[in-house]
């Protein structure tokens, strides 16, 4: 009685865990949306490189909180709870991103949209 009781504790947590972690690898489902409305036409390069990236268009490693370049200006012009139901505020602080070059570190450095034009993904690929 006190071993299956252990097992179904132990199965229990598992599962919890399992479910816990799962989250950390999904980007904000509305930022994430209307970043594929503005620039990820069917059949496009960059549609491609979006599928298989998902969340590592803004992000990277396995951490929600480690962001790329690009995710980095998102996050700081938007809130994710406030503003994650806002679509106005979200499309106006992509637009300001797309504006941004990708390395201010390096003169002349394509800006993020620029990068988006050419069919690739703003922040890179993941490592």
């Amino acid at each position: 009685m006190i071993r299956s009781s252990r097992l179904a504790c132990m199965v229990g947590v598992g599962v919890a865990l399992v479910a816990f972690s799962a989250r950390d690898a999904f980007a904000i489902k509305q930022f994430f949306d209307e970043f594929k409305a503005v620039y990820v036409k069917d059949g496009s390069p960059l549609a491609a490189a979006v599928e298989a990236e998902k969340c590592n268009v803004c992000h990277m490693g396995k951490s929600k909180k480690d962001r790329n370049a690009y995710g980095h200006a998102l996050a700081e012009r938007l809130d994710k709870k406030e503003d994650k139901e806002n679509t106005a505020k979200i499309r106006k602080a992509l637009e300001e991103v797309a504006a941004l070059p990708s390395d201010p570190a390096k003169p002349g450095s394509p800006t993020f949209g620029a990068l988006l034009k050419e069919g690739k993904l703003p922040g890179g690929t993941a490592k």
